[in-house]
């Protein structure tokens, strides 16, 4: 059992074999590239901490974009797919990195650059997707509104 002191959610205890390797490092970080997913608590399977190993106090709030949005589709070029070892998108896991601001309703979401990781070789890529139904900023309150039906 190996112990992080973060910034975010204190001390935690991991594993070494639940480290996701980013081998390209995150846009702007490229030397961080070893990170836990940890789901922060009380928002099940909504929000998580993308904590560095590297670095203790970074850290990135991800969400599950189909949380969101159920018709989220990213799709991958084949590419990307190889890079982390897959043939279809459905066998990853997808993220969306949240910009939290105050209040709350003015935080945004980057649909267009989700966090893709396979789960079963723990390795992840942030991807740019070649769409331009979705953008780096979309208002959390967007999709508030959508989840209520309005």
């Amino acid at each position: 059992m190996l112990n992080l002191n973060t910034r975010l959610l204190g001390m935690i205890n991991y594993e070494k074999n639940d480290v996701i390797s980013f081998p390209n490092g995150l846009p702007s970080f490229e030397d961080e590239n070893k990170f836990l997913l940890l789901p922060l608590a009380e928002t099940g399977e909504t929000m998580f901490c993308l904590q560095s190993i590297k670095t203790p106090e970074l850290s990135f709030i991800l969400m599950n974009p189909f949380s969101l949005n159920q018709s989220y589709e990213p799709r991958l070029r084949k590419s990307e797919l190889e890079q982390l070892k897959v043939n279809r998108d459905e066998d990853l896991c997808f993220y969306v990195l949240c910009a939290m601001k105050r209040p709350v309703e003015t935080s945004t979401i980057n649909m267009r650059c989700p966090i893709a990781i396979n789960p079963d070789i723990k390795m992840g890529y942030q991807i740019i997707l070649e769409t331009e139904e979705y953008h780096m900023r979309h208002p959390l309150s967007e999709f508030e509104k959508k989840n209520k039906g309005e």
